[in-house]
């Protein structure tokens, strides 16, 4: 079953999750496998919005690391955007903000993904 929703903006692919609470194993692992077929389907810009997210556990921001860490093997760009107060302080205590590009909203995120190019 599908549990990220996704559109297409221009070259840009832009993931929404549709969960407010991200815990359930089963679901992580089903989310995790859902982020790396993203790598896999020759999608060269990646943004992932946190919009519905209210809380998410410790094993689902190590599938994060491990879906950022592909895309860099893979070359593609990624950038999270509207994450929560609550998780970003969980982001900021784990120093993720060294791992991720991470910008306040969509607009711009997509707008940074727009003009990197060969020289950004």
């Amino acid at each position: 079953m599908a549990t990220l929703l996704t559109r297409k903006d221009g070259d840009i692919l832009v993931v929404y999750f549709q969960d407010v609470s991200i815990i359930d194993e089963a679901r992580i692992a089903g989310l995790g496998e859902e982020l790396l077929e993203l790598v896999k389907n020759e999608n060269e810009k990646i943004v992932v919005n946190f919009e519905n997210v209210s809380f998410m556990s410790s094993a689902m921001i190590g599938k994060l690391i491990h879906f950022s860490t592909r895309c860099k093997e893979e070359e593609l760009k990624l950038r999270l955007c509207n994450i929560n107060e609550n998780v970003m302080k969980v982001f900021t205590l784990m120093n993720l903000q060294k791992v991720f590009d991470i910008d306040t909203d969509e607009s711009d995120a997509v707008a940074k993904l727009k003009k990197s190019g060969w020289f950004s």
